[in-house]
């Protein structure tokens, strides 16, 4: 069975990332949360102050310190799953947050951001065997991959979803905000001026909003199984 990469965006929120790891974890491929690498890059703007009075990214003082911001991921020994580290420090709950999640499209926007996180995604795949998943992935980043997936839900599905994840977690969040998180984000992320979001020709489209899990990994196993054959 040949190696492929596997690319899967979407819209925030609609299990991207779930349906990557269950993917890769069961054919035994590398998974790459390049979302996690954006939020890495929204915690270090927010660590290191580098916000405007209006409580936006201060992209200016961002270039200048973005050499300094250092992403990997070291597997969890428990889960087996990666963990994103921010220069060294494992920040998988940190970049989870509402606060977080308020600054990642502004900042996923930034041209020289993009620019810096694809080079390094990009060397990620030399060997193929991956499965990646963000918002530009078959469009930019492997334009070439052998599978394509775009993942959509509605804003209010994945809003409950956010909200009851967010729950689990013990974080005390409102609803409203979320959703309004949810839709904000989708707007910045399809109107941004470099790799805007957007469906590749090639990409197969996965409405997820009335499936369940087991149901879309399902549809994704049949999907890879045809492509590596």
């Amino acid at each position: 069975m040949k190696k492929i990469i596997v690319a899967i965006d979407g819209h925030s929120s609609c299990g991207k990332s779930t349906m990557a790891k269950a993917l890769a974890r069961k054919v035994g491929y590398i998974y790459v949360d390049t979302g996690a690498m954006y939020r890495a890059v929204a915690l270090f703007a927010l660590r290191h102050g580098l916000l405007l009075p209006d409580g936006s990214v201060d992209a200016a003082a961002l270039e200048v310190r973005m050499p300094e911001v250092e992403i990997s991921f070291r597997l969890d020994p428990e889960t087996g799953l990666p963990q994103t580290c921010l220069c060294g420090e494992v920040v998988e709950q940190d970049i989870r947050t509402l606060e977080v999640s308020s600054l990642v499209s502004p900042v996923a926007a930034l041209p020289f951001v993009r620019q810096a996180l694809t080079r390094q995604q990009q060397r990620m795949g030399d060997e193929k065997g991956i499965v990646m998943d963000g918002r530009d992935i078959g469009t930019a980043v492997f334009p070439n991959a052998e599978l394509k997936i775009f993942v959509t839900a509605s804003a209010e599905v994945r809003a409950q979803r956010r909200y009851d994840e967010l729950r689990r977690k013990g974080q005390d969040v409102d609803f409203a905000a979320i959703l309004r998180n949810v839709e904000e984000r989708d707007y910045i992320d399809s109107h941004r001026e470099l790799n805007p979001l957007r469906q590749a020709p090639d990409a197969l489209v996965l409405d997820n909003s009335h499936m369940s899990i087991a149901e879309q990994d399902a549809w994704l196993m049949q999907h890879f199984e045809a492509r590596t054959r």
